[in-house]
């Protein structure tokens, strides 16, 4: 058994719909191509890096697009032909997607090439109106009397 159902979850649960449309989506995608290899690595609290193994993608060869919670990265081969005759082809010349989900207010820092690794970095960046802000309580004053029985006496 492949597949897990998560509708008795969904049923008892309020705004989690997108938690398992994820662990649907992984499970759906966990059984697919693992190419390119990667690595993801937390650098610091609000600091990410993704590594991808790319070897033989020039810069131009490979796209990344960054939306709304995913992250996109495209390497397609331009079609060279061979000075020579190739008599092994081990090194993988296909094209390849990967995509990432990201967290909210994740956001693509940079991405470099070097040595046949792609290195993409990502922070979060929790704007101001949504961090927790620390609110004090006050004291009430105390109460005084208004217009009590001192002030009808006096009047008299």
């Amino acid at each position: 058994m492949n597949r897990f159902d998560f509708s008795p979850y969904r049923r008892s649960t309020v705004g989690f719909d997108r938690l398992f449309d994820l662990l649907e989506n992984t499970t759906r995608a966990g059984s697919g191509d693992n190419y390119p290899p990667f690595n993801i690595e937390r650098r610091s609290e609000d600091a990410y890096r993704i590594t991808l193994a790319v070897a033989g993608f020039k810069p131009a060869d490979i796209d990344i697009t960054a939306q709304q919670n995913l992250l996109v990265i495209q390497g397609k081969k331009a079609d060279e032909q061979p000075a020579g005759e190739m008599l092994h082809l081990g090194i993988a010349q296909r094209g390849f997607e990967r995509r990432f989900e990201l967290a909210d207010f994740v956001l693509v820092q940079s991405a470099n090439l070097e040595d046949g690794l792609l290195v993409v970095d990502l922070v979060r960046e929790v704007p101001e109106a949504m961090k927790p802000k620390k609110i004090t309580v006050g004291a009430q004053k105390s109460l005084s009397i208004v217009g009590g029985a001192d002030s009808a006496s006096e009047a008299a």
